[in-house]
Parts: C-alpha cells; structure tokens; sequence
C-alpha cells in the first residue's frame, strides 16, 4: 500500500518502481511492481491573506506602495501575507516580507509601507504551502492540544482522499472528546473502574462501535471512525458505565488514532505489556440485534405517527396491533381500513 500526496507521489513512484524493477531485473527480488494499491491522501487547504495593492499617482507617474513581488491582475499587484505579517500602525499597513511580526522599528529594507487607502485585505483557502504563507507548525498544536489531539483533528477533518480546508477553531471538539473519553476511566479524577457486568445498552454501544471502526478502517475512512467514537463516548458518559468488560476493548481500538491516551489509559487498567500487543477485539453480531422495531404509521402514504413492535411479531400481528391502537382508531374515525399494507421491519401503510 502506498500513501501520498498527489503531487509528491508521482515523483516518488516513478523512483521507486525504478528501483524494484532494476532490482527485479537483476534477480535480487522476486516482484516488479513494489505496491499493489495507491491512495493519493487530499491536499490540507489553509487560510491565506491576500493583498490587492491599487496604484497610486505620484509626479504624475504610476507607482505601488508595495514592491511588485507578486503578480499583476487588473491594475494591482496581488500576493499572499499571512495575516500576523499585517500589521496597522500610525494610520498605515505594513507587511513584513521576512515573515516576522512588525513593529514600527523594523528596519525598512524588509517592511513596505502600504497607506490605508490603497491596499484591500481578503482572506482566501488555497492549499496549505510554504510558498502560500498559510502554513500551521505541528509543534504549535502539540503543545498546547498534545499529540493525540492533532492526530485525531487531521483524521476527523474529512475524508483521506478529499481536500480539506484545516481550521484551527475545530480542534477544540477532537480535545473535548479526548478529555470525556478519558473521564470515563475516573471519578473525581481517581482512576476508577468496575468489574460489574454491562447491561444489554453497553453492549449494544461497544459492538456497535466495534464493527464500525473495523470496517471503516479497512476502508482507510477514519473520519467516519472518529465519529461513531465521539457517538459511543457519549451515550456511555450518558449511561455513567466504568464497566472493564466494555471499556478495555474501546481503549484498543482507539489506540491506532490516540495512541498515547490509551496506552496511558491501558497501564493504568493493570497491564504490564504495549496495548498495541493486545489482541483486536472482535465485534458480535447478537449484541447489535433490536428486540423491537419502531414502525412508521402511514395513512394513504403519509406518515402520522410511529408505533415500536416486537421484532418477533408476523405480519398479521402486527397488522392486529396497529389497528388496535387507540391513536390509529382516531385517525380512522371509526371508518374500515380498504388495505394494510404492512412490510416487516420497514413500515406499515394504512389505505382508506
């Protein structure tokens, strides 16, 4: 499996293929192609700030209170500024083209002068790049969300071979889901678990979980995957369980996407080897199954309302069931139904 930027991956192939083939060539290796599937991962869009510069009359000849490092549209020279190399000071704009933050001592060889009246600021997403001046430091986000966090937000923004526009703002809900997950191993921030066995509901949110994150990573869709665990995190700080039988194996399968908060959260649950030794856990198709089902009600093809059956129930009886609801012997107005048209596990449709 090969994984890389689009742009990147195509010099990397044609170097690589090289390679195994020269190698193959000469009887070193017995294959010729060195990857069987290649996913191209979507560029990470950022935020630049783009500086139109209009012209201006002086001694009666054009001239730019920028110099032209950019390129010419409609009059203006246009070029891309991070927005903390903008700054206002004395009535004026300054930019800084060595990528510093301006004061009013920065020497002048390096900042240009932009009056007021000349310079439009707009923001644009184009990919993130060096060159665009809208790149965002790793290291900033580790230090203040941790590693777990940052990884989690690149994984959460979309899907892998989409584009994805990175907002900084949206961090903070990868964070928070970090913190409730690690809160449901303590209470009043003392490691706490329980060996009690878990209701139907737990089960029912572990295996849920389970198979859905087994699944979407083989469909390398880890967006998906961050998803249902914010889902399941939720519903079991809602249900307050610290059961182990349901907790541990959540850990484990978080671990690809946090590794350090559940290995972490794996020493503290009593085990002396890496959780990334720890067996995968499998998902059980009997904990996922609906004692009952919740029908919509139809009445000429418009639902009305929702009544839940026992999934066990036959066509007739649910048939019988429907029509001796109080509210649907409303709705009929003691008329007799022409057809009930019931499809089991789907809905039930009443024609009058």
């Amino acid at each position: 499996l090969y994984i890389g930027g689009s742009e990147h991956s195509t010099g990397h192939l044609l170097y690589f293929r090289f390679w195994t083939k020269f190698l193959f060539d000469l009887g070193l290796i017995p294959f010729d192609e060195p990857a069987k599937k290649l996913v191209n991962q979507g560029m990470i869009q950022g935020i630049s700030m783009m500086a139109n510069v209009l012209p201006s009359v002086r001694d009666g000849e054009d001239r730019y209170d920028i110099l032209p490092l950019g390129r010419k549209t409609d009059g203006a020279f246009e070029r891309n500024y991070p927005i903390d190399h903008i700054t206002f000071s004395d009535g004026k704009y300054w930019i800084d083209e060595a990528g510093a933050r301006l004061t009013r001592n920065i020497p002048a060889f390096r900042a240009y002068e932009l009056t007021a009246p000349n310079i439009e600021l707009r923001p644009v997403v184009e990919k993130m790049s060096k060159s665009k001046f809208n790149v965002v430091n790793p290291d900033d986000i580790i230090e203040k969300y941790g590693a777990d966090t940052l990884r989690l937000y690149e994984m959460f923004l979309g899907p892998l071979e989409q584009s994805k526009p990175w907002d900084t703002n949206g961090i903070e809900g990868t964070s928070r889901f970090l913190r409730k997950f690690w809160n449901l191993f303590h209470e009043s921030d003392v490691f706490s678990i329980s060996d009690e066995a878990p209701t139907k509901a737990e089960f029912k949110i572990l295996h849920a979980t389970l198979k859905k994150v087994t699944e979407d990573i083989g469909h390398m869709s880890f967006n998906t995957s961050v998803a249902q665990f914010m889902i399941a995190v939720n519903e079991l700080g809602a249900l307050k369980c610290r059961k182990r039988t349901v907790l541990e194996p959540l850990v484990i399968a978080l671990a690809p996407f946090a590794p350090h908060i559940a290995e972490e959260i794996w020493m503290h649950l009593g085990h002396a080897e890496s959780i990334s030794t720890a067996p995968w856990p499998q998902w059980e198709a009997q904990y996922l199954e609906e004692d009952s089902f919740s029908y919509p009600i139809s009445f000429n093809g418009k639902t009305r309302l929702q009544l839940a059956f026992p999934v066990a129930l036959g066509k007739e009886e649910v048939e019988a069931a429907v029509l001796a609801n109080p509210e649907v012997q409303a709705k009929l107005e003691g008329k007799a139904p022409k057809k009930v048209i019931v499809v089991p596990k789907r809905i039930v449709n009443i024609v009058v």
